[in-house]
């Protein structure tokens, strides 16, 4: 039966159409086990074995699938995203580093009031905030989950941004003049809920990391945030030497 994912009204070339679904597909863990073969996507897609094949190429360039003659197409594992623990970083800036295209989900981006947040910010509970929570994309596949809340005193020369495309920091820099200098991260395993789980597409046996962080300017704490990072994409690495080590976290983007 044919996965209906092909177009042919739509102007996007067919190999392109494949290729995209291709890359969802491996995104939702169904190339787990094994990657279909040609003769299998030709049925799946009612699309003709060159159009497979120049979607199989694309992908090889993107180093989603690898092939070699005489054997089938095979998910490619292990693609990376450094992100450095002890460090600032931003998660827009790994994964467009990596080569991979960013977007965001941006499903809310208000004015509130959050008592333990604000205490959390060292702020009296009444104070306004301004919250933003983004679905994270990489190449157009669930990465995390992304919640932050900042002062309105900050937060409200940013109500007004399209954050699809854009970095928080960035806009906090350019908008308020507010450059984080350093924070604390707690990073944790944990269960997502059903609902986390339902937008990250994971599977029901996949856990996820929860990580929580403060950014400071100063001694003053300007920003809280909660991530929840699928754990099927992500590792662990430190690099030591006799003068010390360094902690860093690995996005498996493209392979589970």
């Amino acid at each position: 039966m044919p996965a209906r994912a092909v177009d042919r009204d739509d102007a996007l070339p067919l190999w392109a159409q494949v290729q995209r679904d291709l890359r969802r597909r491996a995104g939702r863990g169904e190339f787990d086990d094994a990657f279909p073969g040609e003769n299998v996507l030709v049925a799946q897609y009612d699309v003709s074995r060159n159009t497979v094949r120049e979607a199989l190429r694309a992908l090889r360039e993107e180093g989603l699938v690898t092939a070699e003659r005489g054997r089938a197409p095979r998910l490619v594992r292990g693609r990376e995203i450094q992100q450095p623990v002890g460090a600032l970083y931003s998660l827009f800036e790994s994964v467009r580093a990596a080569g991979l295209s960013q977007r965001s989900v941006v499903r809310r981006l208000e004015r509130q009031t959050d008592g333990l947040v604000a205490v959390r910010l060292g702020l009296e509970e009444s104070t306004p905030l301004v919250h933003l929570e983004r679905l994270r994309l990489a190449d157009d596949e669930p990465l995390a989950l992304d919640r932050v809340w900042l002062p309105a005193s900050l937060g409200d020369a940013l109500l007004d941004v399209d954050f699809t495309h854009t970095s928080l920091y960035e806009e906090l820099a350019g908008r308020a003049g507010v450059r984080l200098q350093g924070g604390e991260e707690q990073i944790r395993a944990a269960l997502p809920s059903p609902a986390e789980r339902a937008l990250l597409a994971c599977r029901p046996d996949t856990a996820v990391f929860a990580i929580e962080r403060s950014g400071r300017v100063g001694d003053r704490v300007v920003e809280w945030r909660q991530t929840v990072v699928r754990g099927d994409r992500f590792a662990f690495r430190a690099e030591f030497s006799a003068g010390g080590y360094r902690l860093a976290v690995s996005s498996l983007v493209g392979g589970r």
